[in-house]
């Protein structure tokens, strides 16, 4: 009995250490065809031109009930019993998945567009629930005289084989440059290869020493086991040739999406003959990316005619049946019900979640997760064993190396390495863990062989960072931005044509490349000019002088600018006879105090109108004459009317009155206007006189 668990056990997992998923390779950007694997959505945009896979191959083993050294594995003497650790408890699991991807290609079709075919051979095998401490206990206690007891309680153990081919088209939802979404979807038609399934339920064994008729004790056994066989896919059970039509038949497929930030996008970017942006397709441009997926959608296979053997295990035996493992002698005790009817075996829908971030340059770190969205409580499901991961690699064209560290389920933590080179990968997410670790529970390996054809930046002969192809002056460097020629100066003006609005007239800098202009043709240059659309004096700054008062005389020219005149007297307004009659009928009312030249107070109304009249002629020059009478002497009479002239243009000149428009002259007694002889004529000889002084 012992031999017969263990060898069930190890051989499982012996036999199935060739990996899951490509564990690391998963996170290269140069994967190509390998990316609709994980995320449909990856082959856009790749940095493969096309990739044709040739050959490869993944697969994995996780179990939580035996750990190995694997060194030990090369032992002439190897027994997991003395070598192996086992790890029972009452619910141990298995899971072992097997993925074989044959020929599939990938190809651009489009700047935002890629196709992907694919053709897979996968296998997935469960076992789920299984009582390792029940394990452990018949190892021991069958080769001992003790009794014992043990529930198995429910069991599942499913192994499902089947061949899928696929159709890809990848592309872009959204692309502005810094935010891009990416989105893909898989099309597939799956194949059964076959399935084997054992669902079991309430199961206990116990034995008696004592029972039988051997002597060699009873064992009581409980509980139901259904068994389910599918092999008629095959033409001949004993060649195991696979017959295409007698499989079972789905459609399904894989939908997902990536998420990529580049905020330096503009740096990936060259210039064509034309100008037109083309992005770089030999770089990534991400700073990091996320994506999201979900493969194997809702499918599941329908096994027609498949074996059912239905075992009701309420019965008590001889334990030689177990010890001997006679087949035939198991049916007979335990005489299963066989029938035959369609099985239907759901395949292992599973979500992928992905971030991937450009930590240097070349330098970069990915953490996946891959989650099973199936039951593994129903016997009928297969499962991926879930799994988180972190990915640290360096990426180069024709060069990667990872080395992945995670936690697998069952499994526990692992860590590994794995490499690309040109078309050969090989790695395993659990190399180095399980060098190291004398328990290992986990164990996984992939390697192919692919024809990748790289996208790469083309011949630049003149270094100027345009390819040739795109270099409209592929012999000449110059700037992207004009597809890789020089700058012209077309002119000779030292402005360059791309910044020379006058690209064929020479001009200056400072008026972007173009010559001054004269818009309105008053001999002064716009730059120059204050008034440039309105021809004008070259003194006034190129506009043309006002007329403010709307006198006929521009202000240039107008001494009264602000007040209307008459042209012939520059623009000021002309002193007439009547307003020199007026001053004169105002000045002959100004009273001085008895000899003096100082003003009686009811005379300044009088000044006070006076100042008003001259501040109408703002350009008119007067004088203020002084005159008395012949009462005293002439030297007293020319002094008094000095000062009382002078006390008049003094008072004008304080109320506002420019000096120079004011010149006081005294004529004494020299100038009467009336007879002295007489009390009223001195009066009207004593008298102050303003007139206009004629230029």
């Amino acid at each position: 009995m012992k031999k017969i668990i263990l060898t069930l056990i190890i051989s499982t997992c012996i036999t199935s250490v060739f990996g899951q998923s490509y564990v690391g390779f998963h996170s290269d950007n140069y994967k190509g065809v390998h990316g609709v694997i994980f995320n449909p959505a990856s082959i856009v945009d790749s940095r493969l031109r096309t990739d044709i896979n040739l050959v490869s191959a993944s697969a994995l083993v996780t179990n939580d009930f035996l750990g190995i050294d694997f060194f030990d594995l090369y032992k002439d003497n190897f027994d997991p019993l003395e070598f192996g650790t086992l790890f029972p408890k009452e619910q141990n699991s298995l899971v072992v998945n097997a993925d074989v991807l044959g020929p599939a290609f990938m190809f651009s079709i489009a700047p935002k567009h890629a196709l992907a075919f694919s053709v897979r051979a996968r296998g997935i095998a469960n076992v789920n629930n299984i009582n390792g401490t029940f394990v452990d206990e018949a190892i021991d206690d069958f080769d001992t005289t003790n009794d014992f007891t043990v529930n198995e309680g429910d069991i599942n153990g499913l192994g499902h084989f089947w061949a899928e081919a696929g159709i890809t088209y990848s592309t872009f939802l959204l692309d502005n440059n810094t935010s891009v979404l990416k989105m893909g979807i898989t099309a597939k038609m799956y194949a059964g290869g076959g399935v084997e399934l054992v669902d079991g339920s309430n199961i206990s064994l116990s034995f008696d020493e004592d029972g039988g008729a051997n002597q060699l004790g009873q064992v009581t056994t409980t509980g139901e086991i259904t068994r389910v066989s599918n092999s008629r896919v095959y033409d001949d059970e004993i060649t195991g040739e696979f017959n295409f039509s007698n499989s079972p038949k789905a459609f399904g497929g894989d939908i997902g999406f990536i998420y990529e930030f580049r905020p330096e996008y503009d740096k990936y970017i060259v210039k064509d003959k034309d100008q037109n942006s083309i992005p770089r397709k030999d770089m990534n441009k991400y700073l990091f990316k996320v994506g999201l997926s979900v493969t194997d959608i809702a499918t599941s296979l329908s096994y027609e005619n498949s074996e059912i053997e239905q075992y009701n295990f309420n019965n008590t035996v001889d334990a030689s049946v177990f010890t001997d493992f006679d087949e035939d002698e198991i049916r007979r005790r335990y005489a299963p019900v066989l029938s035959r009817d369609t099985y239907e075996v759901n395949l292992p829908t599973a979500a992928h979640f992905n971030i991937d971030y450009n930590l240097y340059k070349k330098v970069y770190v990915n953490l996946n997760t891959d989650l099973s969205l199936t039951s593994r409580d129903k016997a009928e499901s297969s499962s991926i064993a879930n799994t988180v991961s972190f990915t640290p690699r360096v990426e180069t064209k024709w060069i990667s190396f990872y080395m992945p560290v995670g936690y697998r389920q069952f499994g526990g933590a692992h860590w590994g390495a794995g490499f690309r080179l040109g078309p050969l990968m090989l790695g395993s997410g659990t190399v180095l863990s399980n060098l190291i670790s004398d328990k290992a529970r986990t164990a996984d390996v992939y390697a192919g062989l692919k024809i990748p054809v790289y996208y790469g930046r083309t011949k630049d002969k003149d270094e100027d960072g345009t390819p040739d192809k795109l270099d409209g002056c592929p012999d000449v460097p110059g700037p992207e931005q004009n597809a890789g020629c020089p700058w012209p100066d077309t002119d000779g003006d030292s402005v360059l044509d791309k910044d020379d609005d006058c690209p064929t007239e020479a001009g200056e800098a400072i008026n972007n490349g173009c010559p001054w202009k004269d818009t309105d043709g008053d001999t002064l240059l716009d730059k120059d000019d204050k008034c440039p659309e309105q021809a004008g004096a070259v003194s006034n700054g190129g506009c043309p002088y006002e007329d403010q008062d709307n006198d006929g005389v521009l202000d240039n020219e107008d001494q009264c600018p602000e007040i209307a005149g008459t042209v012939a007297n520059a623009g000021c307004p002309e002193v007439t006879a009547e307003v020199s009659k007026k001053l004169n009928d105002y000045a002959k009312t100004i009273l001085f105090d008895y000899a003096k030249s100082s003003f009686k107070e009811e005379t300044f109304p009088v000044l006070s109108a006076i100042r008003s009249i001259l501040n109408e002629y703002p350009n008119a020059r007067f004088t203020v004459e002084g005159h008395t009478d012949s009462s005293g002497s002439n030297l007293t009479n020319q002094r008094l009317s000095d000062s009382r002239a002078n006390a008049v243009r003094d008072y004008l000149i304080s109320e506002g009155i420019a000096e120079d428009r004011l010149v006081a002259v005294g004529y004494g007694e020299s100038r009467p206007i009336d007879t002295n002889e007489t009390k009223t004529g001195r009066a009207n000889n004593r008298r102050v006189e303003v007139n206009l002084i004629k230029e």
